[in-house]
Order: structure tokens, then sequence, then C-alpha cells
């Protein structure tokens, strides 16, 4: 049974509403994201700066992604969530941290939700199991399945509210890889970045992340790495404890 809360270094997230639990790789996209933002605000001489003033979490669940990335900039942010648990769960977590004057909890269908803004930055863990078996828990089959928001809406969101210059970042399993890039062109979106994750150096892939823009403002090609978890001795590997370092307790 998953622990009822999970303490990180100036945060705590409560888990026991909500049907989508505090992960590794939930934890490791939120860092990742906050590491990638930093980047576009503040870029090498190269590089085109975005001022960032709100930030959207779709599907936020527990609060998890908002509060991670509000750690480490100053931006305002709307979080959607259409579980009602869940709602009142990350509007918890969130007046009780730091940022709670930056946040913004939202219960609604993000399907159906009358967007005022739109938003510098998107992100999404989206359900990652679409067109396969459902549980019987119906809060379940919300996070974890299509029964709540499927890819393609998902995009279809992203691609009406996210400001001409802005970035959106996806949590997405490995097995989806060769499908996105087909859906992503239909939305006139782009992917500029793909980060893969591993548990080990002998594993294979499990989760990608995902960054991109409007087609408009990307580049004809994306980069690839490669970001794994632990090393041969079971050990957090030095990228992994670079990213999480400012939010485990531990590292």
């Amino acid at each position: 049974m998953a622990n009822s809360y999970f303490q990180f270094k100036q945060f705590i997230v409560h888990q026991d509403k909500c049907a989508m639990k505090v992960t590794t790789d939930g934890c490791l996209f939120g860092a990742w994201v906050a590491n990638e933002i930093n980047k576009v605000a503040h870029p090498d001489s190269f590089g085109k700066q975005l001022i960032i003033n709100n930030c959207l979490d779709i599907g936020t669940g527990t609060g998890l992604l908002t509060l991670l990335i509000a750690q480490a900039n100053e931006s305002t942010f709307d979080a959607v969530e259409i579980d009602k648990d869940a709602f009142e769960q990350a509007s918890e977590n969130i007046a009780a941290s730091p940022w709670a004057d930056r946040i913004r909890v939202i219960h609604a269908d993000a399907k159906e939700f009358s967007f005022q803004n739109s938003y510098d930055i998107i992100i999404s863990n989206p359900p990652f199991y679409e067109n396969e078996l459902t549980s019987p828990d119906f809060q379940k089959n919300t996070a974890y399945h299509d029964s709540g928001l499927v890819l393609t809406e998902l995009l279809q969101i992203i691609k009406g509210v996210l400001h001409p210059e802005g970035w959106f970042y996806l949590l997405l399993p490995y097995k989806r890889l060769l499908e996105v890039g087909l859906l992503f062109q239909k939305y006139h979106l782009a992917i500029t970045h793909i980060t893969l994750v591993k548990q080990s150096p002998q594993h294979t892939p499990f989760r990608f992340f995902v960054a991109g823009q409007h087609t408009a403002n990307s580049e004809t090609t994306y980069t690839k790495d490669e970001l794994v978890i632990r090393n041969e001795k079971n050990e957090y590997t030095n990228e992994f404890i670079d990213l999480l370092k400012d939010y485990y307790l531990h590292l």
C-alpha cells in the first residue's frame, strides 16, 4: 500500500484521496521540466529567451508537478483536475505549500473548460493506457486510462491555449514513442527534445519526456538523450541526483 503522503524538502504531497500516486518517474519528470524551463527562461547566447508568466498543469492529480515546478520558478500556475477527490487533495497540498498565492486549482474537465488565457508553459502527465483493459475503479480509469482524457484531446487543448512562442512538456510511456510523432504533426505541434528514461543501464526505456512547441517556432529536427535512474551498483546516478537534490529529503 502506498504511503499516505510524500515528504519533500520544501513541501508535502498527501495522496490518500488520489488514484495517481507520487512516483519516481513523476518526480523526475517535474524536476526535468523545471530544468528545461530554466533553459528557455535563461538561454545561452544563441537561444531565444521566453518570458514566463503563467503555466498550465492539465490533470494535476495531487498537484505534484505544479509544486515541483513552482519551487524552481516564480510563475503563476493554473492546475486543472477533473476528479473531485483529486481536486480536493491538490487544493489541500497546494494551500499548505509556500507557493499557494501563485497557484490556482481548478475543478473542471479540461476538454470543456473555457480557458481565458494562453499559457507560456503547459505540462501534463496524461493517461497511459488508452484502448487497454480498464479496472473497476473509476478513479483509476480516469487517472490511467482513456476515460478521462486521451492524448489526441490533450494535444488539441495544447494547440488551442499554448502561447505562440510557448513550450509544452509531457510524460509518456515508451511504447507510444513511434505513435506520438504522427499525432503531433496532426495538431501542428513539434517535438524539440526527447529524453528516454531507463531504470538502469541494462533496462530498456520505460518512459520518455517530451519538450515541444508550435510547429512554426520549432526546428525541423529534434534532439534525444537518455536519463538512467540507477547505476550498476543500484545507486542513484549523478544525473538523477542533480535533478532531484533540491527536492528529495535524502539527496
